[in-house]
């Protein structure tokens, strides 16, 4: 089982639960439909990565995303998380009414910074940035989401238990793109104005 570090421990998700369309902007930058209900996808453990790959074929694109552990139901952690995404197959895939995990629930498909423990509380000041080569390419926070953190837990919950330890990601504002091997990435997650994690990759 692939592990994430939680407050210094290692621990194994058994899923990553994911929401897509959750930022307006970037449902716009896709040229995307606003959905009426929830879009929601898993990426099984084998997906989690402490690294930052590239695609042997196609590009990869990264979605820098606020993520977080789960204990006892509940939002106990936090972290920066890229999903990864072969675009050009997403877009196939769904042009033919076909399901994405081809594209999106591959090995190293999300790619994990190390987890904070917050209180539940404190969901609703979080933002993140990511920037690539030093330039910033994403900024968002939780009152840009269509669905708050705590309402898609309840809405996954509905239908698929999360358990202790699994991860759920909340969805990417805009600014996603494709990247080159040598890219340095660094992902940051703040409470308010207060920077709690900074994470440097380098796109392998």
């Amino acid at each position: 089982m692939k592990t994430v570090i939680v407050d210094g421990v290692r621990v194994a998700p058994s899923k990553v639960v994911c929401i897509g369309r959750n930022y307006v902007e970037h449902i716009k930058e896709l040229n995307n439909e606003v959905p009426t209900s929830m879009v929601l996808f898993m990426k099984p453990n084998s997906a989690l990565s402490s690294e930052l790959i590239t695609g042997a074929i196609t590009p990869l694109h990264y979605e820098g995303e606020i993520s977080f552990l789960i204990k006892k139901r509940k939002i106990s952690a936090v972290a920066f998380g890229l999903d990864l995404t072969n675009r050009e197959l997403q877009s196939e895939l769904k042009g033919k009414g076909l399901p994405w995990e081809r594209a999106k629930a591959f090995d190293g498909a999300a790619v994990m910074s190390q987890f904070v423990s917050i209180e539940e509380s404190e969901t609703d000041k979080l933002s993140m940035q990511l920037w690539i080569n030093d330039m910033l390419v994403q900024e968002g926070n939780i009152d840009l989401m269509i669905h708050k953190p705590l309402s898609v837990i309840k809405e996954i919950n509905s239908f698929s238990t999360l358990i202790d330890n699994d991860i759920m990601m909340s969805g990417t504002p805009k600014g996603v793109g494709s990247y080159i091997k040598g890219d340095k990435f660094v992902g940051k997650i703040f409470i308010a104005d207060r920077e709690i994690i900074s994470k440097e990759w380098i796109a392998k």
